[in-house]
């Protein structure tokens, strides 16, 4: 986002930042700024256009937000009940951005086509100069189903080499490049499951593909599970992985809870019931614990981690942990990982 912020006032932007905790001391204490400084565009996350809809808090109804242009959403997936949320009690005549891109690539794979229709759930489409597709397991194009992101050539803002890399491409072409090897591919794969819409050319998240869980067999991208949950009053955010177990592999949900909830067996209850209400039985999770504050572990750039917690969970080491903007939450998982053993 920092590129973001320099391009802006390149061209004469003035940029407002906030620092601290935007849902303190009011939850929609950030519409009060935008009303008072006339913001034009406010850049914000999912998990915080989930937590307004939890609380069914209407902005629109209480702030003059008639400067408000657009609102972009990045890091984590928006359901598309958050985007129907956006138009239905924040702005209805603004153009809402939802974007996706990766900060090894400093750019976006896809993002805002303001010339075209915004679809619920949906990135309008594929970034400029970015020949972005989905791959099954067989390096095949697909539409209209869960595949693997790829990027069939070169982009500009790509990088060419990784430091200290032996002959600065080993681990390079590692990373991004041998996934499809074996298919005679050589195509950039960035670890992201997507589902690109036939009808719209809208493109669709559902998180990190090496995040995928599949209990028995079935494919289930941890986003399809998160846009629920999260719009739970009692749920501030949560964080899925998946557990080898007997054979097969469990879901375990790990959940921070809002100010003066519990999790008690009725909450654990309501939980299950609503995902195998909206999604489907495969969604439910085996088990559900509690983290403490500031217990789900983020990248830099606002990203969940859940490879950190299985690799944790399933008793290997965690080589990145500067990657991550609160490593110590890291912790938690140490601790309870003997538990998840017997349980």
């Amino acid at each position: 986002m920092w590129n973001w912020l320099i391009s802006s006032l390149a061209v004469g932007a003035t940029i407002f930042l906030y620092d601290g905790n935007p849902i303190y001391p009011d939850p929609i204490k950030m519409f009060e700024l935008m009303e008072k400084h006339k913001i034009s565009i406010f850049g914000t996350s999912a998990a915080y256009i989930h937590y307004l809809m939890g609380l069914d808090a209407k902005p629109a109804a209480k702030y003059d937000l008639s400067a408000l242009r657009e609102i972009s959403q990045t890091a984590s997936t928006l359901s598309p009940e958050g985007f129907e949320y956006v138009y239905r009690e924040i702005k209805k005549d603004l153009y809402f951005n939802s974007i996706s891109g990766g900060t090894d690539i400093n750019g976006c794979f896809a993002g805002a086509i303001p010339i075209l229709t915004v679809y619920s759930g949906e990135l309008q489409g594929r970034a400029l100069a970015m020949k972005v597709e989905s791959y099954d397991e067989n390096g095949d194009i697909v539409k209209n189903d869960q595949a693997e992101l790829v990027c069939e050539a070169p982009a500009p803002s790509m990088p060419i080499y990784f430091w200290d890399d032996d002959d600065n491409m080993t681990k390079y072409k590692a990373a991004y490049f041998d996934f499809f090897k074996d298919k005679s591919k050589n195509v950039w794969r960035h670890g992201d499951y997507i589902v690109i819409h036939s009808d719209t050319g809208g493109i669709t998240f559902w998180g990190r593909s090496d995040a995928v869980l599949k209990p028995s067999g079935v494919r289930i991208g941890t986003a399809e599970i998160y846009n629920v949950i999260e719009q739970l009053p009692e749920i501030s955010d949560s964080l899925v992985i998946g557990q080898k177990w007997e054979g097969d592999l469990r879901i375990v949900m790990f959940v921070l809870l809002n100010e003066g909830y519990e999790l008690t067996d009725k909450l654990k209850a309501k939980i299950r019931q609503t995902l195998r209400e909206k999604t489907s039985p495969r969604h439910v999770p085996k088990l559900i614990f509690e983290t403490p504050p500031d217990g789900i572990p983020y990248t830099f750039s606002n990203k969940k981690v859940e490879i950190a917690v299985t690799k944790i969970i399933h008793g290997m080491s965690v080589a990145n942990r500067g990657a991550l903007r609160n490593p110590e939450s890291l912790d938690f998982y140490e601790k309870i990982k003997q538990e998840l053993s017997k349980k």
